[in-house]
């Protein structure tokens, strides 16, 4: 079974090889149309035919994937504290020099694939050096530039929205309104105001943002969503199809408790303050849809966040830092891990029905650590 932070790096890789390949094909139906009928060819041109093509292809999206991987797991780093534009024209350049290098071992191949001798006949290199001094170099440069740029606008662009969203956006799927049944989580940070207060607003933007990413190591590792940040709360989302078996919402809050604990030496020492958290978790029925006309976004309607807001509210009132209710509790299937207590049957701010709330404490095992 693929771990879920690999699946959703592997999700996020792939398009970079679709786009490749979609440009790759595009450039090589507009190079054939417009060359086809001409009995001229430019000096360094590898005439097209199927083993080419073949060879090709396949190259192409494999450079395309190389790339995604080089920007999701290094250059992406690299460039994380830096504007947009800052970010694409410094990957511009340091995949520029990348892709002459490709360029160095792939031409060759395809020279000797058409010319059918092996890579190191001099004809071979006697093409490459009119290939890089013509005008097919710039021509080839060009279509790897723009394959470029839209990957990297891809990555940004799903980064800021998230890659399920963007991806939804992109196929339509929630164009037309859905009923869905999913779990959410709504976590909100204790004493943020007095924090707030203590550090001043500009190192406690600096905090929140050291808190949200830390935490969400956590929603990547069990298949969350976080569907939105709210100042100081973030909302998480499961759907219950991957959540029954694994209780993912579960075992991710107690992942944060863990993550934030690790850290709590370089906050204080940082902010002289160690941020924690409460949360209320919830499961229903939910309408789920595009919505909006200057800014569209992919939102999730219903009673289901209603109530989850306010059970999370009422966590200072129970002393408790989770609160779940009996829905939620009905679909799960508590592992030898954790216990649920009950609390209290409530009856919550605007509803008529009381409704059945727990807790979850983790039990202590000797020698294992959250993964």
């Amino acid at each position: 079974m693929i771990i879920p932070k690999l699946k959703r790096n592997i999700k996020r890789i792939i398009p970079f090889g679709f786009i490749w390949l979609m440009f790759g094909l595009i450039f090589l139906f507009i190079e054939h149309s417009a060359t086809k009928d001409f009995d001229y060819t430019v000096n360094g041109v590898i005439k097209l035919d199927y083993r080419v093509v073949l060879f090709a292809l396949p190259v192409v999206t494999i450079v395309g994937l190389i790339i995604g991987i080089i920007e999701l797991l290094f250059i992406n780093r690299l460039f994380s504290k830096n504007s947009f534009l800052f970010k694409i024209i410094g990957k511009l350049i340091i995949y520029s020099l990348f892709l002459f290098i490709i360029i160095c071992f792939t031409y060759p191949v395809a020279a000797s694939i058409e010319l059918k001798t092996n890579i190191f006949d001099k004809k071979v290199w006697s093409k490459f050096t009119e290939f890089l001094n013509s005008i097919s170099f710039l021509s080839t440069s060009f279509q790897m530039t723009v394959s470029l740029i839209f990957a990297l606008f891809y990555n940004e662009i799903s980064e800021k929205v998230g890659s399920n969203a963007f991806l939804n956006f992109i196929v339509g799927k929630y164009h037309k309104p859905k009923l869905e049944s999913r779990i959410f989580m709504f976590l909100d940070m204790k004493s943020s105001t007095t924090i707030a207060e203590k550090i001043g607003h500009l190192e406690y933007f600096n905090l929140l943002k050291d808190y949200y990413n830390i935490i969400s190591d956590a929603v990547i590792n069990y298949s969350g969503e976080i569907y939105q940040y709210v100042g100081d709360e973030m909302v998480v989302s499961w759907k219950t199809s991957n959540s029954k078996t694994d209780n993912n919402c579960i075992h991710c809050f107690f992942k944060m408790k863990h993550d934030l604990q690790k850290q709590k030496k370089k906050f204080i020492d940082k902010f002289n303050e160690h941020p924690t958290f409460k949360a209320g978790i919830h499961f229903g029925e939910v309408t789920t849809g595009e919505i909006g006309k200057i800014k569209k976004d992919i939102v999730f309607t219903g009673d289901t966040l209603n109530t989850t807001a306010r059970i999370q509210s009422l966590c200072n009132e129970f002393s408790a830092d989770l609160l779940i209710s009996e829905n939620l509790l009905n679909i799960l299937d508590l592992d030898t891990d954790f216990s649920a207590i009950f609390l209290v049957n409530q009856k919550l701010r605007g509803k008529e029905k009381s409704i059945d709330l727990y807790t979850i404490e983790k039990k202590p095992v000797a020698n294992k650590e959250l993964s």
